[in-house]
């Protein structure tokens, strides 16, 4: 296969990849960056793009990032390619500060007690809880066992939905800010290159004219 490693990779290896890319998280934006910069398209749609992958970030759709980010791309008619490439804003760097900022406006919204400290050491054992419900409700269904959804309604109140809530807010002012601060970016890199692109080209034809002026 063409896209097939050569060396295979240990599972702890590719998790330590995932919270620490080969080359540092900078290494890792310039490229994303570079990338973004670099595709086929209007610089308007580019942006849209970057708008979804970013909102879509401060969801808490583990796992349907990828999905939802290319729904909203094609709902505004923007770049498919950035809107994925942009979901990499949210990352192991930022997730805690994602979480909790969402949290805490989902909190506010709904009228709960704000996250502080004692929240924030029990949040892992809600998601915690809400696995075990997950997998032993599925083995119930094989089994004599009863079905219990109490920790993940419990979850479902107080982190998914607060979460869900926050994060949207969030997800659309940070997204916006992307779409205006990438805009006049991507549009002077795309006409600095086709400068130089027109540049070579006339350079070419010189180059060719007076070879033709020597014969």
């Amino acid at each position: 296969m063409v896209f097939k490693r050569r060396d295979k990779r240990t599972w702890y290896s590719a998790a330590g990849a995932f919270f620490w890319p080969r080359g540092g998280w900078t290494r890792a934006f310039r490229y994303v960056k570079h990338r973004l910069n670099r595709l086929p398209d209007p610089p308007d749609r580019i942006a849209r793009g970057i708008f979804a992958g970013v909102c879509v970030s401060f969801t808490p759709l583990f796992g349907l990032h990828f999905f939802v980010a290319v729904l909203i791309a094609k709902v505004m008619r923007g770049n498919i390619m950035a809107a994925l490439l942009s979901t990499f804003f949210g990352n192991p760097i930022t997730f805690v500060p994602i979480a909790t900022l969402s949290l805490n406006t989902g909190y506010y919204l709904l009228g709960m007690k704000s996250l502080d400290d004692e929240m924030h050491r029990s949040l892992g054992g809600k998601f915690a809880d809400a696995w075990r419900d997950l997998w032993h409700n599925f083995l119930a269904m094989f089994t004599s066992e009863r079905s219990d959804w109490s920790h993940l309604a419990r979850f479902y109140d107080e982190v998914f939905l607060p979460y869900l809530l926050g994060g949207i807010i969030h997800g659309v002012i940070f997204g916006v800010a992307a779409y205006y601060i990438s805009l006049p970016v991507i549009r002077a890199y795309q006409n600095r290159r086709k400068g130089l692109l027109k540049s070579k080209l006339a350079a070419l034809k010189l180059k060719g004219k007076a070879k033709g002026e020597t014969e």
